[in-house]
């Protein structure tokens, strides 16, 4: 799963205005943005609302491989050649999200300042992600790889926060990134839940100390 890195903050709120150039469009919930196998020339930035991108591959259904919400890029392997979309990218709720031309993007990165070595930065670990998800699948339980899931989704990979709210996703959503059952996340949730390392107060709770899960491996 690629996980929702966040732009350092000066770049976020470079980000959130014009300056990044294209157009902004608004997208209804479960509106398609764009569908996999099609022709990649732009890549997109979430100003509000979230994106969920599913991947089919032969013989297998849909897998969901990423959640994203404000301040994240999505599409941007069309800047490293890619020509056609590798996943299907859907609105999660009402969602504003600019429209970037490859071209432009690559004018940007060209101009070696401050910003653009950041962006160039946001964008390798883009891609060192989607790697970083294949070693969990093949290292890591499930149980544990729901758990980094829900880390990731409050970005408590990164931030100091003790306890972060997220939106709630559902079990068979959480099911499909994970690569298991919804019976089983099901399981492994009110688990954690008991065990106090997340809580439902409206949204969901996800606790910092939920990093004891990965540390039992």
């Amino acid at each position: 799963m690629k996980s929702t890195n966040r732009l350092p903050s000066h770049i976020a709120g470079f980000s959130s205005g014009a300056s990044l150039g294209g157009t902004v469009s608004r997208y209804r919930k479960k509106q398609n943005i764009y569908t996999q196998g099609a022709p990649a020339y732009t890549l997109f930035y979430i100003q509000e609302g979230g994106v969920r991108l599913t991947t089919r591959t032969k013989n297998r259904p849909s897998a969901v491989t990423a959640i994203l919400g404000v301040n994240d890029f999505f599409g941007e392997l069309c800047l490293a050649g890619y020509p056609l979309r590798i996943s299907t990218a859907v609105a999660l709720a009402t969602s504003s999200i600019r429209t970037i031309k490859k071209q432009e993007m690559l004018q940007m990165l060209r101009k070696r300042n401050k910003t653009s070595n950041s962006l160039v930065a946001y964008l390798l670990s883009s891609v060192k992600n989607y790697q970083d998800h294949v070693v969990e699948l093949l290292t890591s339980s499930a149980e544990q790889r729901l758990a980094r899931v829900l880390l990731r989704l409050a970005h408590l990979d990164k931030n100091r926060r003790a306890v972060v709210e997220i939106p709630i996703v559902s079990h068979q959503v959480l099911a499909e990134m994970v690569g298991t059952t919804r019976p089983r996340v099901n399981l492994f949730m009110n688990r954690f839940r008991k065990q106090g390392f997340i809580s439902y107060d409206g949204g969901l709770e996800v606790h910092r100390s939920l990093w004891k899960v990965l540390q039992s491996r």
